[in-house]
């Protein structure tokens, strides 16, 4: 039986928060890296100064935060009506645990009046991130080999005003 997940606050992240996502962001990615045997995928060499401009420009960025911690984050940015997801992260010690699913229902409410869908990427050997995306409501629209070891799955979902996240809004 999983560990009952601590309070959390979910909330918009800020730029002084910048060193602290960054090192989530790593600790989270390791496995990802281990999995495809690559340590350059670029969550993992991403520098704190380009997160600092993420922070400081027009994306959106949740996080999870339980007492002082910060245990996860997710981003988003836009292109016209469709937002692009990326970075969900959650710290190892509570992977598994709702955090992801929590953070990206935020980040739907959060988005829900500037974005008609949501798109997001993920490999295709990352099967809990595959099976997390398709129980939030993402399809498979196609596959895109980036390398001999690793091939992108995009997903997409249309945003409506009956899902969960915008009716908790209302």
């Amino acid at each position: 039986m999983a560990e009952e997940l601590p309070d959390v606050r979910i909330e918009r992240a800020g730029p002084d928060g910048a060193g602290q996502i960054l090192t989530v962001q790593r600790a989270a990615y390791v496995a990802e890296a281990q999995l495809y045997g690559d340590p350059f995928i670029p969550p993992l060499v991403e520098s704190l100064e380009q997160i600092q401009r993420v922070l400081a420009g027009d994306a959106v960025v949740i996080k999870a935060v339980a007492g002082h911690r910060l245990v996860g984050t997710v981003r988003a940015q836009f292109n016209e009506q469709t937002c692009l997801v990326g970075r969900l992260v959650v710290v190892p010690d509570l992977q598994g645990r709702g955090l992801g699913t929590l953070l990206m229902n935020a980040l739907e409410a959060e988005v829900l009046q500037r974005a008609a869908a949501l798109v997001v990427f993920t490999g295709h050997l990352s099967a809990g991130n595959l099976r997390l995306y398709r129980r939030l409501g993402y399809a498979e629209t196609h596959r895109e080999r980036v390398a001999a070891h690793l091939t992108l799955v995009h997903m997409r979902k249309v945003l409506t005003m009956t899902e969960p996240s915008a009716r908790r809004r209302a």
